[in-house]
């Protein structure tokens, strides 16, 4: 398991029944020798199984609980994808590893939950973005991030071809078309495709029929993406774009689009393509709250105590967060008493509070920045703008 969805995150968020094992190790590339990686993993193994037996877990539920890492010791196939780093996640209730491109710092963490501060540059710096690639023969919506992409499975109500939304009658197009057995191209499902020659779109009835197909698309999106704030890239042939702005209600439409057929251009592709529209967006928009922290620096609206951030964090006080991808801050905060100890050393049941606070933010909808510590507002390890 490779892609690292918001679903996924989601499901790495959630409270968990008993210890939660987080393995973060630098690996080498796939084609190279692997035996030094499995080293790591089999050390960072039996550093957990240490670790449990503190927890006062049995032997027996320590072996259960560890077996399916012992399991990927064995599998020369798993070594030989590997990329630059290895993220694994195990409870009592769920087994999960991804294969992500970056080095990651070698790190065994045992606690109530996941430790998922390295994986936040992936998902988090508000970094999530969508890409609707629209054709008369298909639409795929595809999630990406900086290092990933996946295609999103799409609601029934999403129409999966001009034709099937419309249902045209041969004899009823006012658009010159094409779809004899010979030469129309084959949709999902078995169904022909509609096929477009020429600037038939130009035509008041097709541009009509075009937007009602358009408009069936942002229905069908609206129930999936009705809660998201992640931006949304058109990619298709340019004189569509205008069309389905005129249809669309989400939001977070960029102006900018991917330019050209989509059903010529694998996932990849695109979101390479789509990247290049996003990241300026990004960057805008990390640069937006880095300015809103130093407007309002002395005041009640920013902080960067995490004894004053964490328990803001926990009731969802925060609106943007920076935290060092870099540094920890390891404590225990008791979200009953809104107590906090910090520590300049980790000690027994420890954790890093970044992680804690950034984790908090995320549940509650705020915005998260892990970056190095050079690039936080103040050059401390975090830092919050409070949303009251």
């Amino acid at each position: 398991m490779d892609t690292l969805s918001k679903n996924e995150f989601r499901t790495l968020l959630e409270k968990r029944k008993g210890a939660c094992v987080s393995f973060f190790l630098p690996t080498r590339k796939a084609g190279v020798e692997s035996q030094q990686d499995e080293l790591r993993l089999r050390h960072q193994i039996r550093d957990a199984e240490n670790r449990l037996l503190l927890e006062n877990l049995r032997s027996t539920q320590v072996e259960m609980l560890l077996e399916p890492l012992t399991s990927l010791l064995e599998d020369g196939d798993f070594w030989m994808h590997s990329v630059d780093g290895l993220a694994i996640f195990r409870s009592s209730e769920l087994f999960r590893y991804y294969r992500l491109p970056c080095s990651f710092k070698e790190q065994v963490i045992v606690s109530d939950h996941f430790y998922l501060k390295p994986l936040l540059p992936f998902l988090a710096n508000d970094g999530r973005f969508y890409i609707l690639a629209l054709s008369q023969n298909e639409i795929r919506l595809l999630e990406g991030t900086r290092y990933s992409v996946q295609e999103v499975e799409l609601p029934e109500a999403v129409p999966e071809s001009l034709a099937e939304a419309l249902k045209y009658e041969e004899a009823e197009n006012e658009v010159s078309f094409y779809s004899s057995s010979s030469g129309a191209s084959i949709g999902k499902g078995g169904r022909r495709a509609a096929i477009f020659y020429g600037q038939g779109v130009g035509h008041d009835d097709s541009k009509d029929q075009l937007l009602r197909y358009f408009q069936q698309i942002d229905r069908g999106l609206h129930e999936l993406l009705k809660d998201e704030r992640a931006p949304l890239v058109l990619a298709g042939v340019e004189y569509l774009f205008p069309l389905y702005r005129q249809a669309n209600s989400y939001l977070y439409l960029l102006d900018q689009g991917v330019p050209g057929n989509p059903d010529k251009l694998s996932s990849e592709s695109l979101h390479e393509q789509a990247w290049a529209v996003v990241k300026p967006y990004f960057r805008k928009a990390q640069a937006e709250q880095a300015a809103q922290y130093s407007d309002n620096v002395g005041t009640d609206r920013t902080s960067n105590n995490i004894r004053e951030i964490m328990p803001a964090a926990y009731y969802g006080r925060v609106s943007s967060l920076f935290v060092a991808i870099d540094q920890e801050v390891w404590g225990i905060f008791d979200p009953t008493s809104n107590a906090i100890h910090v520590h300049k050393e980790p000690r027994f049941r420890d954790d890093d509070l970044l992680d804690e606070a950034a984790t908090q933010t995320l549940l509650h909808g705020g915005a998260v920045y892990a970056v190095e510590q050079t690039k936080i507002p103040g050059e401390l390890p975090v830092a919050a703008v409070f949303r009251y």
